[in-house]
C-alpha cells in the first residue's frame, strides 16, 4: 500500500546565534521565505531562501501546532531535512504585546530623531518591521 504524503515526516532544525532551539521531526513546516510562505514536507525540492521577519508554523507527526517567531535568516531544505538558520528566533507564546507596543512607541520616537542619519534610520526603521511583525505574530495567536 503507497504511503500518503501527509504520513512521511523530515527532519527540522532551527537554530539561532545563541542556540539550538528545535531539533525534531515534523510532518510540515510553513516558513515566512522573502517572496511568500513556503510550505514543506518530506521530499521537498532542494530549496535556499532568505527569510523575512514572520512565524515558522511547525506540525509534528502527531499533528501539534508549535509556531516560532523569526526576525529574518535562511531556510535550507533537501528532501529529508528542513533547517532554519534564524537571526533571532523566540515562541511566539513569550512574546508580550503591552512590551512590543511600547517598544514600537519608543522606536517610533528614535526614528524622528534620527531624520538627518541615513544608517540609522535604516536600522531604526529595520527594528520597527520587526516589532510590527511579532505584533502581527501575537494578534494571530490570540
Amino acid at each position: 500500500m503507497a504511503e500518503k504524503l501527509s504520513d512521511k515526516t523530515f527532519q527540522f532544525e532551527l537554530v539561532s546565534p545563541e542556540r539550538i532551539l528545535a531539533s525534531e521531526e515534523a510532518g510540515m513546516v510553513i516558513v515566512p521565505g522573502s517572496e511568500g510562505e513556503m510550505g514543506i514536507l518530506a521530499d521537498h525540492a532542494p530549496l535556499l531562501s532568505s527569510l523575512r521577519p514572520g512565524v515558522v508554523s511547525v506540525t509534528s507527526p502527531s499533528g501539534e501546532l508549535r509556531r516560532i517567531f523569526v526576525s529574518g535568516g535562511f531556510v535550507d531544505v533537501t528532501g529529508a531535512q528542513c533547517s532554519v538558520l534564524a537571526e533571532e528566533a523566540v515562541s511566539v507564546g513569550d512574546l508580550d504585546r503591552e512590551v512590543l507596543e511600547e517598544k514600537l512607541k519608543d522606536l517610533e520616537d528614535d526614528l524622528g530623531f534620527a531624520k538627518d542619519d541615513h544608517v540609522k534610520t535604516a536600522l531604526i526603521q529595520k527594528n520597527i518591521d520587526i516589532v510590527r511583525a511579532k505584533l502581527a505574530a501575537v494578534a494571530l495567536a490570540a
